[in-house]
């Protein structure tokens, strides 16, 4: 599986010495980032129109990081090159045929005059020798650590905003402790991820083989549960397993917050890592096998529903696996299902194994699994259902037919497709996170300091805190009413009990209006600001 086209961004050394040049002009901070108002000033250089240029940008920074590090740079270049040569600028110039590691950088007006001008730091130079080390104009150079340093990307924006406004109200409210654990850099930092779900055998290690074209160091596939640990996939120098506990205390992987499921569950976790092309731009989460009927009376060792939460809050896509022979979802997968409400807009239903039931017969299937689905999740909408066979094997045309063999090839195309485009949404995703959090995070405010507020401030403290447990349904209620907040953002409240009797909640703050509203400006204000800074600038 290729995301996007690996020719583009990449030229022969003579070329890359010349853009090295012209990157180290404009990147006027040495930072190995050109912003939008540095390479705009270039860009007008090329006499291209503003229709032009906005296309250039647009296919350049299909990530929307808002910046250009030096490969897509040279892809800017690369495309400026085309449009003065007469070509359409359009998202399938990467697929043609052009050969982009030849092609002859753009006429710059003016810039040969400019270029003696402009000394290049001896950072800047490593800098730049870096950026060419990235394997394709996909990979972005590493963000900053937060610092006194201006903000020079989206995701830097978005770092800032959390250390100064959002993490001393989720540190003053325990929301750390209750919902999930302080963000630290690599959180931000990240690739993308796709988290498998399903019961054993339903083919997820096999799916992630079929897009890595190999297996990846320590899987095993077999009709019997395999998996039975938690496996990070990603990309590495080399091929190795890296036990759980040395992934979680590493600063340069967002896995830190996995320490609070202990280890027992660590001991049940690995990264592996392995040199890939596609795991350059996401990484992949196999999990053991969801167990059903007498299985799943056996209590694992930690709390798989809450690792489930967890690693969906991180993921960028979660895919469901069903085949046609194990369509019943058992309690275990009931709650599995249930512990990613509130990621609903991530969540990919696949019918694998598709092609061992003939056209008849998956009719039949299709119409259980969507009755099933419809139980669980607890929505008018029906979601939709990718069917297919991810294998290294042919599809078995016998079963499938002509028309079912059409129609498996169509599916998987627009899974497939879904899974490129992730790349190019990861930066509105980590938005798209980052708000959401946020906004729980001031729910959580307002419903630890309501309880505060409901303690008595003499006698009868053991008494009342018993009683607001016990009542919480109806405690979450009056905070709603209070103060206008919709009840499908609000915790479960089972869990939220279970967390509260571990507590003194006469203990918790009252309410600090001023956090608050902190958080209300960053919502409001900050990050549209945010995003309006690094948009693109010939919009």
């Amino acid at each position: 599986m290729e995301i996007g086209s690996a020719r583009i961004g990449r030229c022969s050394k003579e070329h890359q010495k010349i853009y090295q040049s012209w990157f180290s002009y404009v990147d006027s901070d040495g930072d190995g980032r050109l912003t939008a108002n540095d390479a705009s000033k270039f860009f007008t250089m090329s006499n291209l129109s503003r229709q032009d240029l906005k296309q250039v940008w647009a296919i350049a920074d299909m990530k929307r990081q808002g910046f250009l590090g030096f490969n897509e740079f040279v892809a800017a270049m690369q495309l400026v090159s085309l449009a003065q040569a007469g070509h359409n600028l359009t998202s399938d110039i990467l697929k043609s045929e052009v050969d982009f590691e030849n092609l002859q950088p753009p006429a710059m007006e003016g810039l040969d005059a400019l270029l003696p001008k402009k000394k290049r730091s001896s950072g800047a130079e490593q800098n730049g020798s870096q950026m060419q080390l990235a394997a394709n104009w996909f990979s972005s150079s590493k963000s900053a650590k937060v610092s006194s340093t201006p903000v020079t990307s989206i995701v830097d924006g978005l770092k800032k905003l959390y250390l100064k406004k959002l993490k001393p109200l989720e540190t003053t409210y325990k929301f750390n402790d209750f919902v999930s654990p302080s963000l630290i850099n690599s959180d931000f930092d990240a690739k993308p991820m796709v988290m498998l779900l399903g019961q054993y055998s339903t083919g997820k290690t096999t799916f992630i083989k079929h897009l890595l074209g190999s297996g990846y160091p320590g899987s095993h596939i077999g009709p019997e549960p395999t998996t039975d640990r938690f496996v990070v996939v990603m990309n590495g120098p080399d091929e190795r397993s890296v036990p759980g506990n040395t992934v979680a205390v590493q600063a340069d992987m967002p896995f830190n917050g996995l320490t609070t499921f202990g280890t027992a569950f660590l001991s049940k976790f690995e990264c592996s890592q392995m040199p890939h092309p596609l795991l350059e731009h996401i990484s992949f989460v196999d999990t053991p096998g969801v167990l059903s009927g007498e299985k799943q009376r056996t209590q694992r060792s930690y709390d798989f529903t809450g690792v489930i939460s967890w690693f969906a809050a991180k993921c960028d896509l979660i895919l469901l696996l069903f085949d046609p022979h194990k369509l019943d979802i058992s309690d275990e997968f009931k709650r599995v299902i249930e512990s990613l409400r509130g990621h609903d807009d991530k969540i990919r239903v696949v019918l694998n194994k598709a092609d061992q039931v003939d056209t008849q017969q998956l009719m039949r299937v299709y119409g259980a699994l969507m009755w099933s689905l419809g139980k669980v999740l607890n929505t008018p909408e029906v979601n939709r259902v990718y069917i297919g066979s991810f294998n290294d094997k042919p599809i078995n045309e016998a079963s499938a037919g002509p028309l079912g063999l059409e129609l498996f090839e169509r599916e998987q195309d627009d899974l497939l497709n879904d899974l490129k485009d992730i790349p190019k949404k990861a930066c509105d995703r980590r938005i798209n996170e980052f708000v959401k959090r946020a906004r729980a995070a001031k729910i959580h405010a307002y419903i630890m300091s309501h309880l505060k507020n409901e303690m008595p401030s003499m006698m009868g403290k053991a008494k009342a805190q018993q009683k607001l447990i016990d009542n919480l349904a109806d405690e979450f209620a009056k905070v709603q009413r209070e103060h206008h907040l919709p009840a499908g953002d609000f915790p479960n409240v089972e869990q939220f009990k279970d967390k509260l009797n571990g507590y003194n909640i006469d203990k918790f703050e009252r309410m600090k209006p001023k956090m608050i509203q902190s958080v209300d400006d960053m919502l409001a204000y900050d990050i549209p600001q945010l995003l309006k800074n690094f948009r693109n600038p010939y919009d």
